[in-house]
């Protein structure tokens, strides 16, 4: 299983960047899949999932600037940044659920700076 994940770049404050991840499995809406980030000595944290329920969770940090969604048809994950602060600033890596295992993208870096 393969998550290559893009998107990422510079963006001054305020702006926006959408990021996604294509998987080399088929995805469905029962799989847990979703977006963690960390920053430069920080842990990594989530940002953004769908559980397997197919319901979504956000940090409190992103609530109402970050959308998570996904297109099965393309078996690609998506993350929707508007509104970009920065302390947004930081290694973004997707995540996927699936065959009992777990496996995560190499990360796309976002730079939030002016």
């Amino acid at each position: 299983v393969q998550l290559q994940a893009s998107g990422g770049g510079l963006v001054q404050p305020g702006g926006s960047l959408r990021l996604s991840c294509a998987a080399s499995v088929r995805i469905t809406s029962i799989n847990f899949m979703g977006w963690y980030r960390q920053a430069p000595g920080k842990q990594r944290e989530l940002v953004a999932t769908f559980t397997s329920g197919g319901f979504t969770n956000y940090a409190d940090s992103v609530k109402g600037r970050f959308t998570i969604s996904r297109d099965n048809t393309k078996n690609t994950l998506y993350l929707q940044m508007n509104s970009l602060k920065p302390e947004d600033t930081a290694v973004y890596y997707c995540y996927l659920f699936v065959y009992d295992d777990d496996y995560w993208g190499k990360g796309t870096q976002v730079t939030v700076s002016s």
